[in-house]
C-alpha cells in the first residue's frame, strides 16, 4: 500500500529534500503547505498534483489560487488552511517542517486526527512539550524525529532493551561558522557571516540559530520531551565534522553512535519509512575521505543561549516557550540589522527571567507566553 504524506513547509529545505525522498519511495503527496513561497510551491502542485496546499500568507494565497486554477488542487490560506492540511483524511502521515512555534498548531492538529508525525520541528515540542507528548499518547501516534541529532539518538536507543541501560545522551554539535571564538571577536559579526555555516544548507533562521548554538540548546530540550529524559542526562559535544549525528551511552559505560555523511535525507527518509530501511539518494560514507574526527567541549561562556535552554527545561512549565518565543524574536531583529549578533542571548536571557511560569499548562498559556516573551524582546531594546 502506498504512503500518503502531507508535507508542511514544503519550499523550504527539509520540505524539498523530504519531496525527495518521497520521489524515490513512490510516496502519494496529499497535502503541501508553506508560508509564502507561493512561486516555489505551484511548482511542487504541478509536479506533485497534491489535493490540497495552502499558504500562511493571505495574499500570496490568493496569488496560488489564481495561478493553479487550472489544476485539481484546492488552495487554502491562513494558519487555518495550514491546520486543515495537516488534518487531512487521505494523508497517513504529517512531515512537519514549518519554523518556529507556527508548528505547533498544526502538529496537534494533526496527532488529534490520528496521523504519525514526521517530526522536524523542534519549536513544537520546546514550546509546548507536556500538551504534545501528552495527545501523542492519547491518540497512540508516533512522533519519529526527522533532526539529524534525534534521529541518531532514536536509531541508537532501539538496541536498548529497557530504559534503565540509558546512561546518557551526547547530542553533537557543529559549532557554527564562529567556533573557537571568543565573546569580544563577536561584537561586529554581520549577518552575512553568521549564514556561512560549515556543513548544513539550512534556512536562515535555523542557521543563525546554529551560528549562536541557540539550536542545539532547543535540541536539547527537544530530546527531553522525545526520550523522555532529565536535562541532566544530555551531554554536547562538538564535533565539526558532523558525521557522528548523536551517541547514546549506556549503563555499562559503552557508547553507541550513529554516522553517516551530513544530508538531511537520511534521518527524513527513515522517518517515513520506519521501521524499515531502504536504498536512500545519499552517498556512501567512506571514513578515510574524512581521515580525521574531532570533539570539544562546548564553550557556554560565549555561546551562553546552550546554558539558557538547559537552565529552561531545568525549571520546566513555560519557560521553554518564552525562550523560545525571544529568541524568534531576536533572531529576527538580527537578521534585519537591528541588533547586534551578541544580543540575541542578551535578549533571550532577559526575556526569560521575566516570564511568570506555569508547570501546568494549557495551549493558550503557550500562546500567551510566546506572544509576551516577543513582546518583551522589543520592549527591552
Amino acid at each position: 500500500m502506498t504512503k500518503k504524506i502531507s508535507i508542511l513547509g514544503s519550499t523550504g529545505s527539509i520540505g524539498t529534500q523530504s519531496l525527495d525522498v518521497a520521489e524515490m519511495r513512490g510516496y502519494e503527496i496529499v497535502a503541501l503547505t508553506a508560508d509564502r513561497n507561493a512561486a516555489v510551491l505551484e511548482e511542487q502542485i504541478r509536479k506533485w498534483k497534491p489535493k490540497y496546499a495552502a499558504l500562511n500568507d493571505e495574499k500570496a494565497a490568493k496569488a496560488l489560487k489564481t495561478a493553479v486554477a487550472d489544476t485539481d488542487t484546492k488552495v487554502y490560506s491562513g494558519a487555518e488552511g495550514v491546520a486543515f492540511c495537516a488534518a487531512a483524511k487521505e494523508a497517513d502521515t504529517v512531515l512537519n517542517s514549518v519554523v518556529g512555534i507556527a508548528g505547533l498548531k498544526p502538529t496537534l492538529t494533526a496527532i488529534g486526527e490520528g496521523k504519525n508525525i514526521a517530526l522536524a520541528n523542534k519549536e513544537t515540542l520546546v514550546a509546548g512539550g507536556a500538551l504534545v507528548m501528552k495527545k501523542a499518547k492519547e491518540k497512540g501516534v508516533k512522533i519519529l524525529p526527522v533532526d539529524s541529532e534525534h534521529s541518531a539518538i532514536f536509531q541508537c536507543l532501539e538496541g536498548m532493551n529497557k530504559k534503565e541501560e540509558l546512561k546518557s545522551i551526547i547530542l553533537t554539535a557543529s559549532g557554527g561558522p564562529f567556533f573557537g571564538k571568543k565573546r569580544e571577536e563577536l561584537e561586529k559579526i554581520t549577518v552575512a557571516e553568521a549564514l556561512r555555516h560549515p556543513n548544513w544548507s539550512m534556512g536562515a533562521k535555523i542557521t543563525i540559530d546554529s551560528a549562536t548554538m541557540m539550536n542545539k540548546g532547543l535540541e536539547l530540550i527537544e530530546a527531553v520531551w522525545l526520550f523522555d529524559v532529565s536535562p541532566d542526562m544530555i551531554d554536547i559535544v562538538v564535533h565539526r565534522e558532523s558525521i557522528i549525528h548523536s551517541l547514546i551511552e549506556y549503563n555499562d559505560n559503552s557508547v553507541i553512535a550513529q554516522l553517516g555523511v551530513p544530508d538531511m535525507r537520511i534521518p527524513i527518509q527513515y522517518a517515513l519509512t520506519y521501521p524499515e530501511r531502504y536504498p536512500s539518494p545519499v552517498k556512501k560514507l567512506n571514513l578515510w575521505d574524512y581521515r580525521n574526527l574531532t570533539f570539544f567541549k562546548p564553550d557556554y561562556e560565549t555561546f551562553s543561549c546552550l546554558g539558557i535552554c538547559r537552565d529552561a527545561i531545568r525549571k520546566g512549565g513555560l519557560y521553554p516557550c518564552a525562550a523560545n518565543g525571544a529568541n524568534e524574536r531576536a533572531n529576527a531583529l538580527f537578521r534585519e540589522g537591528k541588533i547586534g549578533f551578541l544580543q540575541i542571548a542578551e535578549l533571550v536571557e532577559r526575556a526569560t527571567e521575566k516570564t511568570e511560569n506555569k508547570t501546568a499548562y494549557t495551549l493558550d498559556d503557550v500562546l500567551r507566553t510566546d506572544k509576551y516573551a516577543r513582546e518583551l524582546v522589543d520592549s527591552l531594546l
